[in-house]
């Protein structure tokens, strides 16, 4: 209780720091998942439509989850340098492989029993994905992006190594000083925003969830 009061000292004594090393971890970890939903979602369709390429491209987007992410940033050093490029990089990188999976996923799951239903009913194959498809997968694509969220936050702690700072800063000179309350004043954010991801994303995948129907 000692270090958390202790922490709580630092935070209010020091608002301005803390403040910033917010504004600097959402802005990290909101454009890398910008990015990477706008890259990968795409990728994790194209990867659905093929049986031949699909199966091969998703398999090796899952093997480079098993690359550490702090190996990923200090591997990015030598091309983008210090700061926030390496670490947006590397954590596009790192949200890639559950939006790709998620997406292809999701898209297989669908019957193709209703697919050609809509192709009966006068939708070309653009319009049967775009309002048959896409939406029965949704749930499923949503769950990838809640995993790449959470993954995302909690890694931009990293970003503190190569100096793009964020709540790792906190973290890292809590760990060189032996400090628990700098530990606890970027330990403790990181964690409730990764709590509030998880809260919002599993509420927005029960929302496009489609309602079950009950047996009468």
């Amino acid at each position: 209780m000692d270090s958390l009061r202790h922490a709580w000292q630092y935070v209010q004594d020091n608002p301005d720091k803390v403040e910033q090393a917010l504004w600097v971890h959402l802005r990290l970890s909101l454009t890398a998942l910008a990015m990477a939903m706008v890259f990968f979602i795409p990728l994790g369709v194209l990867a659905s439509r093929t049986n031949r390429v699909g199966p091969t491209l998703v398999a090796g987007v899952g093997a480079a989850r098993v690359v550490p992410s702090l190996a990923v940033l200090f591997l990015l050093l030598p091309v983008f340098g210090l700061g926030e490029r390496p670490a947006l990089v590397a954590l596009f990188l790192l949200a890639g492989p559950p939006l790709v999976i998620n997406t292809d996923a999701g898209l297989r799951a669908v019957d193709r029993a209703v697919l050609e239903n809509a192709r009966g009913l006068g939708m070309n194959a653009i319009q049967a994905f775009a309002r048959v498809q896409a939406p029965l997968a949704l749930p499923v694509v949503v769950a990838g992006i809640r995993t790449a969220t959470i993954e995302v936050v909690a890694s931009a702690t990293l970003a503190a190594f190569i100096g793009a700072g964020g709540f790792g800063t906190f973290i890292t000179s809590g760990l060189a000083l032996r400090d628990v309350r700098l530990l606890l004043v970027g330990a403790i954010p990181v964690t409730a925003l990764a709590f509030l991801a998880e809260a919002l994303l599993s509420a927005l995948e029960r929302w496009v969830s489609p309602p079950v129907a009950r047996p009468s």
